[in-house]
């Protein structure tokens, strides 16, 4: 039997490799985020698409996304991490359909319409009311008229499954 360094089965090179170049390109992002903004989430597709998700306390106008974006590509670029530019990046705002994610997208949508789904995928709705670093509490009424009743219910981030803003037109 061989003992001794070895081979690295070629799927954890490949792991290693793509966290490396997702650590990477977060050093590269960091600097670029104004103090309001903050990153969501970054993801690489194995066709070396880069898709970034970047959210700021008062809103994030495409324009902002279009600055960083820009930047971002240039460094990625000077840093020659993808030979003959073999790459693609987007940069822009989750979306109203993405769920939250951090606690910071939490504290932002305060006084908003959230819908709750539970791990069994039991759902609830009410309004964001506060946000701590454990749970968030939201209230809702039911009934109407005179048997209206207003239900204020404190949620565990453990206890969820994901939340949603609910967007009303």
């Amino acid at each position: 039997m061989r003992r001794g360094p070895g081979r690295f089965p070629s799927a954890f090179i490949s792991s290693m490799s793509a966290d490396l170049t997702l650590n990477t390109i977060n050093d590269f992002l960091v600097p670029l985020l104004e103090e309001d903004m903050f990153l969501v989430d970054l993801k690489i597709k194995p066709t070396n698409n880069i898709k970034i998700y970047l959210d700021a306390d008062n809103g994030l106008p495409l324009e902002r996304c279009i600055k960083v974006n820009r930047a971002l590509y240039r460094k990625i670029e000077e840093a020659g991490m993808y030979p003959g530019g073999d790459f693609s990046l987007e940069v822009s705002s989750p979306g109203v359909d993405e769920p939250l994610k951090l606690l910071r997208q939490f504290k932002k949508n305060i006084g908003r319409d959230f819908l709750v789904t539970m791990p069994d995928e039991s759902s609830k709705t009410g309004k964001l009311i506060t946000v701590d670093d454990e749970t968030f509490t939201i209230v809702r009424t039911e009934g109407k008229g005179k048997k209206a009743v207003t239900i204020e219910e404190v949620v565990p981030y453990k206890e969820i499954k994901q939340v949603k803003v609910l967007i009303k037109f």
